[in-house]
């Protein structure tokens, strides 16, 4: 089974879903292939970082309405073996870390890339869109220095990038993470880990279903030969 996950680096739900689909797959008894997809919950986000309570409380309203919330995903982090630590994170615009996880999607490190890229925005408060903190992320997650080094200091990407954020769009995502199951089943949201194991199990059952095949063309042309099990019409 292939797993395509939309989210975005300044998701903290993203964070929190990566974590639960991985505990989802412990329990899953068959091979999945999970790919990172890019996007954008601010496109328009600074490309200098600002400190992050002060955004948060600009969109929602109030540092009142944004602590609530925060303590929240901080509890359920926890419990997940995540560390969120809002009031150290930076807001930053996330496209360069979209294009390192590129990179590092098509090299075969994007989850491990996808994992240090959250855990620097959340719980170490780094600036995602600093290319040294980036080269740091990808070699710590076993990327090859020089390669990547070469990559953060060219245009690589770019286009590659803006055309998978295009293509999120034009499947009507509108928030994330989104889980797309076998090319064909969205899932949205940070679900459980039970809830995800259910739905892989239930994506495999009807993948695993033998659907009838639907004939085309004109079956009654006489001059078309076929054969059937017990005799041959030419």
């Amino acid at each position: 089974m292939h797993i395509d996950i939309y989210s975005d680096v300044a998701c903290p739900w993203c964070y929190l879903g990566k974590r639960r689909l991985e505990q989802a797959l412990e329990r899953f008894d068959e091979d999945v292939t999970v790919r990172w997809r890019p996007f954008q919950l601010d496109p328009s986000a600074p490309t200098e970082p600002t400190p992050l309570q002060p955004a948060l409380a600009a969109k929602f309203g109030g540092l009142d309405r944004v602590r609530p919330m925060n303590d929240q995903l901080t509890e359920l982090g926890r419990a997940a073996g995540l560390d969120y630590r809002f009031a150290d994170a930076q807001h930053v615009n996330t496209f360069p870390a979209h294009r390192l996880a590129w990179y590092a999607e098509r090299e075969g490190y994007g989850i491990a890339v996808a994992d240090g890229l959250f855990r620097a925005y959340f719980t170490e408060g780094r600036n995602v869109a600093d290319p040294a903190v980036l080269l740091e992320v990808g070699v710590a997650a076993g990327l090859e220095r020089e390669a990547l080094s070469a990559f953060l200091d060219s245009e690589e990407g770019n286009a590659e990038v803006a055309a998978e954020l295009a293509e999120a769009q034009q499947l009507g995502i509108t928030g994330v993470p989104t889980y797309v199951l076998a090319g064909k089943y969205a899932v949205s949201g940070a679900q459980e880990p039970d809830t995800l194991l259910e739905v892989l199990d239930e994506v495999r059952r009807r993948e695993s279903a033998t659907t009838p095949l639907t004939t085309l063309g004109d079956t009654s042309d006489t001059q078309a030969g076929t054969c059937t099990d017990d005799s041959c019409a030419l």
